[in-house]
């Protein structure tokens, strides 16, 4: 009788704690339901242990068998699932050497209760509803745990829509104005993890006869890197724009919710005798699914000129210049919250010879020179909704402008 109480105790403790945690803060409904399932667990543990008193004891309770073979059950599929979720998600060895024990223990319980010669009334109801209630946690929590965190939902979209240039009162500046707008058509709210905008002047060069074909080909092989890939042309000579400008444009750490939009208006300013032929502008950002996980404010970590806090793999890159942001992040669940080492969002701005982009990840602490392989990089984003979303090149011709001055 010690031994079982030594293990439903902690067991109901343990899944009232969590359930409680996730019945009032879990991000998700599934999440909440989770929560309830622990708490009745709990209960169930709870009364088992009252019931295997009396049923080791007195006596005085006809069914106390039952009720206590129920609570053993109940707590040793509940540990079971716990203990797979420790070795699937978890980082504390603590808990899955402290869920393996609940679970041998718990499954030691029921074979005990089970051996004392436990009368079931109408045991095919019984053993219909155990069955039943077990398939239902057992499929709320693997869709919580195991299929959820693999869905992206929606991307939402972001447009630049270009202004007519205004030239300054003296005439030796313009000014061109550029609304940017993220639109959110899902009904899922999404965390601004970054936000980036900038603009690259480009000159125009033409052939006056056709490029020889050794060119064209040339021009094919970059199309594999977006940033620099050169357009196919026969006659245009393709020359590396120069970054002009590159700002944020919606603060990290905002969010945008369901069935909403967000609007920005910047500007790019350019002397009327500038030697670009036009401008060819970019937006982008990076966003999560707000039911994913809690994040805390984030702050600058960090610059790659001055000895920041920046792993080594982006030192390494000498032509690129980067600013790193961090913040921590919460998990959606207490389960991955108490079992998970704390992570944390990292953010760079990357600026370098095409102009500005973002990267992010989700990591332990410490885990910052770590280098991603692609199914670890795919894992992450799925778990923690990772959406990026941009546009550009947004061109605008200078030549109409430039003949005011």
């Amino acid at each position: 009788m010690a031994l079982i109480l030594l293990v439903l105790l902690p067991t109901a403790l343990l899944l009232g704690w969590w359930g409680i945690e996730d019945l009032g803060a879990a991000l998700t409904y599934t999440g909440r339901i989770t929560g309830a399932i622990l708490i009745l667990v709990a209960g169930l543990s709870l009364l088992g242990a009252v019931a295997v008193v009396d049923h080791w004891g007195r006596n005085v309770f006809p069914y106390s068998g039952v009720v206590a073979l129920i609570g053993t059950v109940a707590a040793s599929l509940t540990n079971a699932m716990l203990l797979l979720e420790t070795f699937r998600d978890g980082d504390s060895t603590l808990y899955r050497v402290l869920f393996g024990l609940l679970t041998a223990g718990s499954v030691w319980a029921v074979l005990t209760v089970w051996r004392t010669s436990v009368v079931i009334p109408s045991p095919k109801r019984v053993a219909a509803a155990v069955i039943v209630s077990s398939a239902l946690a057992t499929a709320n929590f693997g869709y919580q745990h195991l299929y959820q965190p693999s869905q992206h939902g929606v991307r939402p979209l972001v447009s630049i829509a270009v202004g007519e240039p205004v030239l300054s009162k003296d005439r030796k500046k313009f000014v061109v104005p550029v609304d940017i707008k993220i639109e959110n058509h899902s009904d899922m709210g999404f965390y601004v993890l970054g936000t980036e905008f900038h603009a690259m002047g480009e000159r125009v060069s033409l052939s006056r006869t056709d490029r020889p074909r050794k060119q064209w080909r040339a021009d094919a092989e970059t199309f594999r890197d977006f940033y620099v890939q050169r357009p196919l042309s026969r006659r245009e000579i393709y020359q590396p724009g120069q970054l002009v400008l590159a700002q944020p444009w919606v603060p990290i750490g905002n969010w945008i919710e369901a069935n909403d939009a967000l609007i920005t208006r910047t500007v790019v300013q350019l002397p009327i005798d500038t030697s670009y032929d036009q401008l060819a502008l970019y937006a982008s950002a990076f966003l999560a699914r707000k039911d994913r996980f809690v994040l805390e404010e984030v702050h600058p970590n960090g610059y790659s000129w001055s000895g920041g806090k920046v792993p080594q793999w982006v030192k390494k890159d000498k032509t690129s210049d980067y600013v790193a942001y961090r913040g921590r992040v919460y998990e959606n669940n207490a389960i991955d919250q108490h079992t998970m080492d704390p992570r944390y969002l990292t953010v760079y701005w990357r600026f370098g010879t095409h102009g500005a982009d973002l990267l992010g990840f989700i990591l332990r602490n410490g885990e910052e020179n770590r280098i991603l392989s692609r199914a670890g990089i795919r894992e992450m984003v799925n778990r923690y909704g990772l959406v990026p979303a941009g546009t550009g090149p947004i061109k605008r011709t200078l030549w109409d402008i430039k003949k005011q001055g």
